[in-house]
């Protein structure tokens, strides 16, 4: 199949989406599991210091799996085990462009972890997830994921904002 197969015309007008991943990274199991959380560095433009997992921008060359374990190496140092789907989320944000985002967990073999220039890296027990400073959505989707079991299926949601800039998260069931 060529790629002009692949429906792409570049003068059709449609929704078009920007590829990115998101990675919650856990060690430990029950009580003593903790999930590694990225404090934005106050110079960022999107986010600076609020709470968020690790993940960002899939290239041209890779798919999500890879771009996952990528941005997770590059904002943490780590090399991470049993990376699993979580979920797909679509993100309106009332702009020409949306994002489509895919959810990650995977587990850290260590916690020796070297902070980069996103920002300023932190262990926080899964049971007592820090209330303030999260970027929006995580308050929610945090703990869903956190409790989502190895046979679950991953889930798909949808964001948007109403008129007054709040956010809504709609679940596919």
């Amino acid at each position: 199949m060529g790629r002009e197969d692949q429906g792409i015309n570049n003068n059709l007008h449609r929704w078009q989406t920007i590829p990115r991943t998101l990675c919650f990274v856990t060690f430990g199991s029950g009580a003593e599991r903790q999930v590694l959380l990225l404090r934005g560095a106050p110079t960022k433009r999107v986010w600076p210091n609020r709470l968020n997992g690790v993940g960002g921008h899939i290239e041209r060359n890779e798919d999500f799996l890879s771009a996952t374990l990528r941005e997770v190496h590059e904002e943490t140092g780590l090399t991470v085990a049993q990376p699993r789907l979580a979920g797909i989320v679509h993100i309106d944000s009332g702009a020409e462009v949306g994002i489509v985002m895919a959810v990650w967990t995977a587990e850290a073999r260590n916690q020796n972890i070297v902070s980069s220039v996103e920002g300023a890296l932190e262990w926080h027990s899964a049971a007592q997830l820090p209330t303030s400073d999260l970027v929006d959505d995580l308050a929610i989707l945090l703990p869903k994921v956190l409790s989502m079991q190895p046979h679950d299926p991953p889930f798909f949601a949808h964001y948007s904002y109403d008129e007054h800039n709040r956010l809504r998260i709609a679940w596919q069931a």
